[in-house]
């Protein structure tokens, strides 16, 4: 066959693909050569069509279930047609509104993860993970050393992440105004653009740049300061919400629902599934999400943080038949809403 001539014939089969992953998406049942004549101006008669059906069907991207006259996509078949998507559908702008609207009140980073596993949950109709900002990624964007009553300072540390920490120190004695403010400034300049690891080593190095007797009193708020940095409890956490739209998906799965069920119970896995997703999102289908308790699912990431660094992942989990084009367009518009929130403190 003329090259060509090859080609047309390749992006045809692919605009096939293209017709029966969208209308078993929608109508959840096998897709036959007249519904795709019916329903889509594919400009070839229903011969061709169903030629390219048993091309398609003999390179594993659709397959027959049963004894049923239509065909549904394969892994394989969601993976082309995911490579070849041309462009991600647009969000509506009640969506855009409700993740703006939903997302804008929320007065922590807790409260903005919580936040944003709703409005995906929501948005996808899907299982929605979020994890929290990883502080070892973060950098020191301010720390305040305030005095407090009865020989106490409290210390307040805001990470890049939008983090805020707080502790309070005890001390020996009332420090003056004077002695806390040069503390405050010299740790500032140690600290501030730091990631966290770093910061912490260089910690070390203020207290010798005290007189002696102000040691003690630096080396307190120095040890406390440090045990802020080098916190990484957060780089585990996860939140996980829209696990009742499980019940949506049984029939879509090939065995039980309890896999998935376990899977979301543990945060490794989870952790796993987001992976190291880019700012654009990833999407791993079936046996790629590396579980075979996982076949009948399919995971959308992105990667999210600030302009400088991606601080964290977030993601939907669902069947492989979902709507791949509207779940990648909502993790990548909470990914970035959350990030412009961090970024803006």
């Amino acid at each position: 066959m003329p090259e060509d001539r090859r080609l047309a014939s390749d992006d045809r089969r692919l605009e096939v693909l293209r017709a029966i992953v969208e209308d078993y998406v929608e109508t959840q049942e096998p897709v036959g050569s007249r519904a795709l004549v019916e329903r889509h101006q594919l400009g070839v008669s229903p011969a061709t069509i169903r030629n390219d059906m048993a091309a398609l069907e003999d390179e594993g991207y659709i397959a027959q279930p049963h004894t049923s006259a239509g065909r549904v996509p394969t892994d394989k078949g969601y993976r082309l047609f995911v490579d070849r998507l041309s462009q991600v559908k647009a969000l509506s702008t009640p969506e855009r509104r409700a993740i703006e609207t939903f997302l804008g009140g929320a007065v922590d980073v807790d409260d903005v993860v919580q936040r944003s596993v709703k409005v995906l949950a929501q948005l996808t109709n899907q299982v929605a993970i979020v994890q929290y900002p990883s502080l070892t990624r973060s950098t020191v964007r301010h720390v305040e050393v305030v005095a407090l009553e009865h020989a106490r300072v409290l210390l307040v540390v805001i990470t890049s992440s939008g983090r805020v920490e707080q502790r309070v120190v005890e001390l020996e004695s009332t420090p003056g105004d004077v002695l806390l403010s040069d503390v405050r400034s010299r740790i500032m300049t140690a600290t501030i653009g730091q990631r966290l690891p770093e910061a912490s080593l260089r910690l070390a190095e203020v207290i010798g740049t005290f007189a002696e007797a102000d040691r003690p009193l630096v080396t307190s708020v120095v040890t406390t300061l440090t045990h802020v940095f080098s916190d990484e409890r957060s780089d585990e956490r996860i939140a996980v919400g829209g696990t009742a739209n499980l019940a949506r998906f049984g029939r879509d799965f090939d065995s039980s629902i309890r896999p998935v069920l376990e899977a979301l119970e543990e945060q490794v896995v989870l952790l796993k599934l987001l992976g190291e997703a880019t700012t654009d999102p990833t999407v791993r289908i079936g046996l790629e999400t590396g579980s075979e308790g996982l076949a009948g699912t399919a995971v959308v990431s992105s990667a999210y943080g600030t302009p400088e660094q991606a601080l964290a992942t977030l993601g939907t989990l669902g069947p492989t038949r979902m709507d791949y084009p509207g779940t990648m367009a909502a993790v990548g518009a909470v990914a970035r809403y959350v990030g412009r929130q961090l970024a803006d403190g």
